[in-house]
């Protein structure tokens, strides 16, 4: 079961909590839930990377939900741990299996029988499970930089700058530290896009900024073995060869190589691929032609 707040909101969204299967209180935003126009297009469902929040699909929902050839609701989630969804007392509880469930849950709260899935890093691993437990919810997937591999580098590197980033003391100095890190990898971002990306990171509690997600999430990252091969999605794989599918990959990311979008896009030969240029793991969705062509994307593979 879902509530909502339904008061008038300025920002486009609704705001909808609902329950996860073992009690945990989950949130999303809803894009277009009043348009009726809406009601017979099938709906998209997003998820954000590790650390991320519903806040980085803002400006790209807004462009699906506001399309006048096929305007579509919009379902973006904060995952357990993240954004307004309640934090879980056991840190094993923030693995792809549960954070799956919780995706499920949602969709069942919200009417989502089918819907196109936009994944961003971690959200994408999750897709990859639902196409295992649940392949018929899936009517199209687009994977942002990541797939049935990634790097261990880049798994370094998004340790490297949360490590950098526990307590800044201002939005501006977060910036200045991200770009210190980051800046190489993301020459499309300008001043105002840097502080897009930051602001969902963090919230502030009595005069200062803390991280809008659980640590114990990020704390699980170090007991990550790096030396060895990660743990491959092949499996899994398998169930998206039956969708149409779009894989994004950074131009500089260090998380999904070439190697693996090549071998992905043998596995299923009708994936489309695109390169974000100038930005790195992950790309920002509503930047550059990426919002059109994540449209058409859509438009061209779901009959509504």
């Amino acid at each position: 079961m879902a509530s909502e707040n339904t008061a008038p909101s300025p920002t486009g969204y609704k705001e909808v909590h609902f329950s996860a299967s073992d009690g945990l209180r989950l949130y999303a935003r809803i894009y277009g839930n009043d348009s009726p126009q809406t009601l017979h297009q099938t709906p998209v469902v997003c998820l954000p990377g590790l650390t991320r929040n519903s806040a980085d699909f803002h400006q790209l929902a807004v462009h699906l939900s506001g399309n006048t050839s096929a305007p579509r609701r919009v379902v973006c989630f904060d995952l357990r741990g993240r954004g307004k969804s309640q934090r879980d007392k056991s840190s094993d509880n923030y693995i792809i299996q549960v954070e799956a469930d919780d995706i499920l849950s949602g969709c069942a709260a919200f009417g989502i029988k089918h819907a196109i899935f936009i994944g961003t890093s971690r959200g994408a691993l999750i897709i990859h499970a639902l196409a295992a437990i649940r392949p018929s919810i899936l009517a199209a997937a687009i994977l942002n930089d990541a797939g049935p591999e990634i790097e261990g580098a880049g798994l370094a590197q998004i340790m490297a700058y949360q490590d950098r980033l526990t307590a800044p003391g201002s939005l501006e100095e977060a910036v200045a530290l991200l770009r210190e890190t980051q800046g190489r990898a993301f020459t499309a971002l300008n001043d105002e896009d840097w502080m897009d990306y930051v602001r969902p990171m963090f919230v502030e509690k009595n005069g200062k900024l803390n991280p809008n997600f659980d640590p114990a999430i990020v704390d699980m990252l170090r007991g990550v073995d790096l030396n060895t091969p990660l743990p491959t999605l092949w499996p899994q794989f398998e169930g998206l060869r039956t969708i149409p599918l779009l894989s994004i990959r950074g131009e500089n990311s260090s998380l999904l190589s070439t190697k693996t979008v090549e071998e992905m896009a043998r596995r299923h030969p009708s994936m489309e691929s695109i390169t974000a240029e100038g930005q790195g793991h992950a790309p920002v969705l509503h930047l550059g032609n990426l919002p059109e062509a994540i449209a058409a994307f859509i438009e061209k593979s779901v009959a509504d």
